[in-house]
């Protein structure tokens, strides 16, 4: 049942994040980072005072979102990405430090799975694409049998087993931020170095953010940081080095997890497994 592409899915959490540049190896490129050819006029420029974030650098600002966004309990991660095949891949997962997680994953072209992790205990519901995504690399009878088994049912296997450790991954919060901390703090400038520079005052969805432009090796994008309460990651989106776009948001912060085991019948996995030996 595993697959190769399920690993696309780990990282697709904090690719925005790593490739826009909220990383400890970021630097700064000048203060406000205004594009001279579209300054507004002296009188109606912003006082620098007010502005949100004031007397901050853009890497000093990243290093605040950075801190106050691997602080959270729990959160939920939404968006799509490219993956190394060339298509797309899309999640939508709410998880928290005990583990929790409930959501839904899928390919472009491949299916969806719905997912749900409480205590040591991982459900999948996978769609026909889905199996047949899992069961490429069998026979067509061996995948049609899959298909015929798996398809539109709740499953459940152990998380921590083999068949689930790829798709558990997605639940453990600390691997997936794990991103937000690679890299060094030297801000040379260097090539493989990220350029954070000051954006401006907004609103996302309503709620108050000030944004940070930033670019390195991996792609250009945006960040948009919370400017009330604590300076959370709010969104990333932009382009990677193929100039494909990619795009998460990051809400729920600090919200219960509604991880609930499925009604009705499950087929265990494990049990399943035990019968083959």
């Amino acid at each position: 049942m595993r697959s190769t592409a399920l690993t696309t899915f780990t990282g697709l959490g904090l690719a925005a994040v790593a490739a826009f540049g909220l990383t400890a190896c970021g630097s700064d490129s000048g203060g406000s980072g205004s594009d001279k050819t579209s300054q507004a006029p002296e009188s109606k420029k912003p006082d620098p005072a007010k502005e949100p974030f004031a007397g901050l650098s853009g890497k000093q600002i990243s290093d605040k979102a950075e801190e106050a966004t691997k602080s959270a309990s729990s959160l939920r991660i939404k968006g799509s990405g490219p993956n190394d095949d060339g298509g797309r891949i899309t999640m939508d997962l709410a998880l928290d430090r005990q583990g929790r997680c409930a959501g839904t994953i899928g390919m472009a072209e491949q299916g969806s799975a719905d997912l749900v992790r409480t205590g040591s205990t991982l459900y999948m519901k996978y769609d026909e694409d889905f199996v047949r995504a899992l069961g490429k690399t069998g026979s067509k009878a061996e995948t049609d049998a899959m298909v015929q088994m798996l398809a539109g049912r709740w499953v459940k296997m152990n998380a921590k087993s083999p068949d689930a450790k790829e798709f558990d991954e997605l639940c453990d919060l600390d691997n997936m931020l794990s991103d937000l901390t690679d890299g060094d703090d030297d801000g040379d400038g260097g090539k493989d170095k990220s350029v954070i520079r000051r954006g401006k005052a907004t609103t996302l969805g309503g709620t108050p953010a000030f944004t940070l432009d930033s670019k390195d090796k991996d792609g250009h994008g945006t960040l948009y940081i919370a400017t009330e309460g604590k300076p959370y990651l709010l969104k990333a989106d932009g382009v990677d080095k193929k100039n494909k776009p990619l795009e998460m948001t990051f809400t729920d912060y600090d919200k219960p997890v509604r991880a609930n085991p499925p009604a009705g019948k499950v087929l265990d996995l494990d049990a399943l497994s035990k019968l083959g030996t």
